[in-house]
């Protein structure tokens, strides 16, 4: 097989596959492989004909199709695929090729693999990469550590396809090791944290204000225009609009009120234990998570404890005003918490200023429906 490919992508899953297109439509041919030959074949019947693709059916036919040094981006889960790829990878490339770990894994693992693949002559980057499935495809943050040589190599391609803030692409190298796996986990400890405040001023306005779902999220529309503007914000408002076809009701009141989590936001609040840094808002959201976890239990105790106060009748503007006020000041402290735990862990802090633009761009767009919940039971 022919080395025409600039870059490879394996693993075609959702965030594997917008990535590769995003690539591709900005103008380099990408290799794609999946474990799987049936996702590469779809994969393909969709969306070949948005770039140059050269599918391929085997690891080996997959590292042929490569031009050297060959730039590979790995879109698998973490922890142990990753490992699994990288065992069925590593004894087909040569020195000088370059390895990217995009998927979120644990900083330790990527610092492991760093000398793992040194050791091969191969050079490996963990890539944080925020965005969603949206993102990846119109364009994500990306936060990429690890071989500095390699990441030369690779920086205009991640440059071209990440989103823009006022023409500063949304990328930075931010160190050696584990580093972009580092900041992407507090990026997303940090998100724990402004979703659970989210939750917070969702609840307040609920059961003091007294207000419903669509109003909750008119008010949400409302702060996004002002000093809370966020695609969280954003997306709040839009979700608590929304109206759920079966029971003509809103669609939040029969979402399952039950969250779980990957992993980030937990490592963070360990690792600022271990730092001795004070991560209150981030942990506190994690610990919420959990308790959030335990939907049986929390059930059992609404039968035995009193439940919310009702609304009073009186003047609710006041009140949504303090409500934002204490928003806006809470996603400040966590923010500052963020970086302060070390934004880049491994490396120096004095990049903070840096990535607290690049990291937590407002240029993603919103999902067209509220995906990874799951309908009430």
């Amino acid at each position: 097989m022919a080395a025409e490919s600039r870059i490879g992508v394996t693993g075609l899953a959702v965030m594997g596959a917008n990535l590769a297109r995003n690539i591709a439509r900005h103008g380099m041919p990408v290799a794609v492989h999946n474990r799987t030959t049936a996702r590469t074949d779809e994969f393909m019947a969709e969306y070949g004909g948005e770039g140059t693709f050269t599918p391929t059916e085997t690891m080996a036919d997959f590292v042929q199709a490569l031009q050297r040094p060959r730039k590979i981006i790995v879109m698998v889960k973490a922890g142990v695929p990753v490992d699994a790829v990288l065992t069925e990878l590593l004894p087909l490339l040569e020195e000088g090729d370059i390895v990217l770990d995009g998927g979120n894994s644990n900083f330790h693992d990527t610092a492991r693999r760093v000398l793992q693949c040194a050791g091969e002559g191969v050079r490996f980057l963990g890539v944080g990469v925020s965005g969603g499935e949206e993102g990846a495809l119109l364009g994500p943050s990306i936060m990429p550590g690890g071989d500095r040589t390699a990441y030369a190599e690779v920086e205009d391609v991640l440059t071209d396809i990440a989103a823009q803030v006022d023409g500063t692409p949304c990328c930075v190298y931010v160190g050696p090791g584990g580093a972009g796996h580092y900041v992407k986990m507090v990026h997303n400890g940090i998100e724990y944290a402004d979703i659970q405040l989210i939750a917070e001023a969702y609840d307040l306005l609920s059961h003091v204000a007294g207000l419903d779902a669509p109003a909750i999220g008119k008010i949400f529309e409302e702060w996004n225009a002002g000093d809370l503007e966020s695609f969280l914000i954003q997306i709040t408002g839009e979700v608590l609009q929304k109206t759920d076809e079966r029971t003509g009701g809103p669609l939040v009141d029969v979402i399952l009120d039950q969250a779980e989590q990957k992993g980030t936001g937990r490592w963070t609040a360990i690792d600022a234990l271990e730092l001795g840094v004070a991560l209150t808002g981030i942990t506190e959201a994690v610990f919420a998570r959990m308790l959030s976890a335990l939907r049986d239990e929390r059930q059992a105790a609404a039968t035995i404890l009193a439940g919310p106060i009702p609304a009073a009748e009186e003047d609710r503007t006041d009140l949504v005003d303090d409500i934002r006020q204490a928003l806006y000041a809470s996603k400040v402290v966590a923010y500052a918490q963020g970086f302060a735990g070390g934004g880049l862990g491994p490396r120096p802090r004095r990049h903070g200023h840096h990535l607290a633009r690049r990291v937590h761009h407002p240029g993603a767009l919103p999902r067209e429906d509220p995906g990874g919940l799951r309908p009430a039971r």
